[in-house]
């Protein structure tokens, strides 16, 4: 008995440990629109019934037990969820389907939506009918939605509010700017959403809501709209790419009824690069005319984006390499530009450095003014040496030539003739 017991807490525990425990939303979809064409149908007609699925969960948080012995958790994960649509398919209900049902769609995205459209036609008798669509997933809720269909009939039937939610923002967003964001709220139904309000949820450190993160919008009337405008601060260290904030958009239908959509505001981040001038070099130091040199500047980047393409000219006024391949800085980094000259006359010379580089936003140019100077060439050295071989031949030819000619027989003037 104590073997039997023993036996079932380790199953039991081990139960606990290999299996998950997930919180948070589960995956669902959602009817955010549709459309019967033509919207009256004649009797025994043809028409069609276009819908669009949409996967309303955000995210969920995955947890997984620490121990045999415990039920707490320690491990925590947050993930996408994606719904796998394994049917979508049409009941008549009265009305006739012609074309085939969806089988096998495969997964959608969180926010992400599928158009579906099918061929119907309509009975022989007049009035309204209702088909259902049915949409099957696997691991989350299906879904029934009914359709209401006008067989030459006056009557007029409303479609219940559908909240859509729309993001409007600059094109360029640089990291460490503030994003000025609109966001429009469009009822796509025909009758009253109540008490709509907008929450931006889990906010990052990186982008956040400059002032509050709720929103109430109140009312919005069928086939109405509603905006919102807030400013959203981002971190000077936010990477480029892909940011996604998500959204909780809360309502009630006109009979009372609560209604939850998950949305997001998704923020394109790019990168903006800029480039200075830290220092200027001479290799010698001192440039002397006619003599090859080298001219060292290093660029900086300074910005919160790669620069790639990076490269440099000079328009020195001589011959030599006068541009300079760089490739990339990025951010927070620097490269040197090196040019390598022939020499040049002495004097001074003002030129141009300019630099081209690509970044997110595109192709970019900047120049700086230089000056450089050329020392002309010392001819201390060459006036000595051509001195002193003045003063020595001097010297010999005085010695040798000057003197035997005055003393006759060579002697110097102060030694006496014999």
């Amino acid at each position: 008995m104590k073997n039997i017991l023993l036996m079932a807490v380790i199953l039991i525990a081990v139960a606990m440990l290999v299996v998950p425990a997930t919180a948070a939303d589960s995956p669902t979809v959602m009817v955010t629109e549709y459309r019967v064409n033509p919207s009256i149908m004649m009797p025994d007609s043809a028409g069609t019934i276009s819908i669009i699925v949409k996967n309303t969960a955000n995210s969920a948080t995955i947890k997984e037990n620490s121990g045999f012995y415990t039920n707490e958790f320690t491990t925590t994960k947050v993930t996408d969820i994606n719904v796998n649509i394994e049917k979508v398919q049409l009941f008549g209900n009265g009305v006739k389907l012609i074309s085939k049902d969806f089988e096998r769609v495969g997964e959608i995205g969180p926010g992400q939506s599928l158009p579906f459209t099918f061929t119907i036609q309509a009975p022989s008798k007049s009035g309204m009918y209702y088909p259902e669509v049915w949409i099957a997933t696997s691991g989350g809720r299906s879904t029934r939605y009914p359709i209401p269909v006008n067989v030459n009939t006056s009557v007029g039937v409303q479609k219940q509010a559908i909240m859509i939610l729309e993001s409007r923002f600059p094109d360029t967003v640089n990291p460490g700017d503030e994003i000025p964001v609109t966001l429009t709220v469009r009822n796509s139904g025909e009758t009253l959403a109540d008490e709509v309000t907008l929450r931006i949820d889990n906010v990052s450190s990186m982008i956040a809501p400059k002032s509050t993160a709720l929103y109430h919008i109140g009312e919005v009337k069928g086939t109405d709209q509603k905006s919102v405008d807030l400013v959203l601060l981002s971190d000077k260290k936010t990477e480029p790419g892909l940011i996604r904030i998500p959204v909780t958009l809360q309502y009630v239908w006109l009979d009372g009824t609560p209604y939850t959509e998950s949305s997001s505001i998704d923020v394109i981040m790019k990168g903006k690069a800029e480039l200075g001038f830290v220092s200027v070099d001479t290799s010698p130091r001192r440039v002397t005319a006619n003599q090859p040199f080298d001219i060292t500047i290093r660029i900086e980047n300074t910005g919160t984006g790669e620069a790639k393409q990076v490269s440099a000219t000079v328009d020195l006024p001589m011959t030599g390499t006068k541009q300079s391949f760089i490739g990339k800085i990025k951010p927070g980094n620097d490269a040197p530009a090196i040019f390598t000259l022939d020499g040049a006359a002495g004097g001074t010379y003002d030129y141009t450095t300019s630099i081209t580089y690509t970044d997110d936003l595109g192709t970019h140019t900047i120049s700086k003014s230089m000056s450089l100077r050329v020392v002309p060439e010392d001819y201390t050295g060459t006036i000595i040496l051509l001195v002193i071989l003045l003063l020595i031949g001097g010297f010999l030819a005085y010695r040798y030539w000057y003197l035997p000619r005055k003393n006759g027989n060579g002697a110097l003037p102060w030694v006496k003739k014999s």
